[in-house]
């Protein structure tokens, strides 16, 4: 039964990751009359969003019952500081992350930004082999080098036409290639954090979020205050939202709930090749549907090594030791 939730938990996870970066990189760079959306909102938004999810999801775990949920925050939140305050850490760097791949979006185009993105699966491993005492075999390195050479290839950037070069001045590529390398880093580092409190107790993943989303909403005023506050004075809060603004916002809030489970019933590193096959999926979607991009042979061979790299990661080597000198 783990085994299914799990693979239903990363098939959903490719699902809302190919989802969110399409609609994001869209609603960063359609233009339209009036000031745009401002990202900091959005994060906040989310935040409290996810809370309310998670709060429906105790109310129905303590069998609708508001008494029930009303003692289960109780217990698990107010009675338990220090265990909260755990949660800080990796819910301010999440916030600071949100906000990265809004910047990102804004100033790289898909393809800089989809490739680059992906070393967090490197980053990942790396912090799950210091922080987790996780030992990967031959073949999970050997997978990971694939995945980075498949995702590299599938996404490998076509000559842009000169009128399009223009539009995107080196300043902007430069931010864009920070924020997404510091995304990169603040990924590995928080979820790897989140699995190792996530797996060192016996909260439930939902109570888990909440204490996530709290300080998040915490964080993510903040930055409004500090970079937007003369805006949304100026224009409010919701200032240049509309329905693709509120897709975004919608998919970020679920799409932590859906990395939560993700990472109670597999790990960090596979949730992070779900993520590069949402890249192939995003780029198929763009050849067929939106008709800005063709395909190449070297995006066939880029398809052939992350599928490759996928299974590689799963691999077990039988053990050959002849039973009759055990």
């Amino acid at each position: 039964m783990e085994f299914n939730l799990k693979y239903i938990s990363l098939g959903i996870l490719v699902f809302q990751t190919t989802s969110l970066v399409l609609t994001m990189r869209y609603s960063r760079t359609f233009k339209e009359e009036g000031p745009r959306y401002l990202a900091s909102t959005a994060v906040v938004i989310a935040e409290m969003m996810k809370i309310v999810a998670c709060l429906l999801l105790v109310y129905k775990d303590s069998s609708y019952s508001l008494k029930g949920l009303n003692r289960v925050l109780q217990d698990e939140i107010i009675n338990k500081p220090m265990e909260t305050l755990k949660l800080a850490i990796p819910s301010g760097i999440y916030t600071l992350q949100n906000n990265l791949l809004y910047v990102a979006l804004s100033n790289l185009d898909a393809a800089t930004y989809q490739v680059t993105y992906q070393l967090k699966v490197l980053t990942t491993a790396l912090f799950s082999v210091t922080m987790l005492g996780k030992n990967l075999g031959v073949y999970q390195w050997l997978s990971l080098l694939t995945l980075m050479a498949g995702v590299a290839l599938v996404q490998w950037p076509t000559d842009m036409p000169e009128d399009l070069k223009k539009e995107i001045s080196a300043g902007s590529q430069f931010i864009g290639l920070i924020a997404v390398l510091s995304a990169c880093f603040s990924s590995g580092f928080a979820g790897v954090y989140f699995e190792k409190i996530l797996k060192g107790t016996k909260q439930s993943v939902w109570i888990r979020n909440i204490q996530l989303g709290l300080f998040g909403s915490i964080f993510g005023m903040m930055g409004v205050f500090v970079y937007d506050g003369q805006r949304v004075a100026d224009h409010g809060v919701f200032q240049g939202y509309n329905k693709f603004t509120w897709i975004v916002v919608t998919l970020q809030a679920l799409g932590g709930l859906v990395i939560a489970a993700v990472i109670k019933y597999a790990d960090n590193i596979l949730k992070g090749f779900a993520t590069s096959l949402s890249i192939i999926l995003s780029t198929l979607i763009s050849f067929f549907w939106l008709q800005d991009f063709v395909p190449t042979s070297v995006f066939f061979i880029g398809t052939f090594l992350v599928i490759v790299a996928t299974f590689l990661y799963g691999y077990e080597p039988k053990n050959t030791t002849d039973p009759s000198r055990a």
